[in-house]
């Protein structure tokens, strides 16, 4: 399989078979199993932002920094396809609510030093 065939839905994976190991924890901070994986691939998820959406792989507090490359590794091993063949899922960074009295301070700061 190559990118433009990881786009095609038609394309069958074959059966989803349970491996011993499956159980193994791989997104510590979202709990998410190998398993769990290797299903939302058998399911269509066939490129690594549709498994983050899909589980939430690399969205816990490591942002994916614990989990990524191995994420990306049973993914191409599910598709039988080179992990250099799938792109990375698009990062951000972490984000939360900020004052605003805080943007006007800056803001304020900026003014006086021009």
């Amino acid at each position: 399989m190559t990118m433009e065939n990881i786009y095609d839905r038609a394309i069958t994976l074959g059966e989803y078979v349970p491996e011993p190991d499956d159980d193994r924890i791989i997104c510590r901070c979202e709990e998410i199993t190998k398993g769990e994986i290797r299903r939302a691939v058998h399911d269509g998820m066939y490129t690594i932002t549709e498994i983050r959406r899909y589980l939430r792989t690399g969205m816990g507090l490591c942002q994916g920094q614990t989990c990524a490359k191995l994420v990306k590794s049973i993914v191409a091993r599910e598709l039988e396809v080179s992990p250099a063949v799938l792109e990375p899922a698009t990062s951000r960074s972490p984000m939360r609510p900020i004052e605003m009295k805080i943007f006007a301070q800056e803001a304020k700061e900026v003014g006086d030093n021009v």
